[in-house]
């Protein structure tokens, strides 16, 4: 075999790989990811398998849909703001 064909191969596997993890529903990917841990991998490798038994939800988004103190301080001032109208303007005739 040439060189070529093995990195499409292996491309290839890795992709398949990728989306195979991806799309496989969080009740099969805990106990895959707890069995992984036992096989010697470099370390960051290591940290993510491990993130993926610590998540409960099925979209491993790990509360990015929580706001900081910050962000809730000005969106409640947005919608402590007074009503303002909205204008329209008539379009110009051709």
């Amino acid at each position: 075999m040439n060189f070529q064909l093995l990195v499409v191969a292996l491309l290839v596997a890795v992709s398949f790989g990728y989306a195979a993890w991806a799309l496989m529903p969080q009740a099969l990917r805990t106990p895959l990811a707890r069995g992984l841990l036992r096989l010697p991998m470099p370390g960051f490798l290591h940290q993510r398998v491990l993130a993926a038994t610590l998540v409960s939800a099925g979209c491993g988004c790990d509360g990015c849909d929580k706001a900081p103190a910050s962000a809730a301080k000005e969106a409640s001032a947005t919608l402590n703001a007074p009503a303002q109208p909205l204008v329209f303007y008539p379009r110009k005739p051709k």
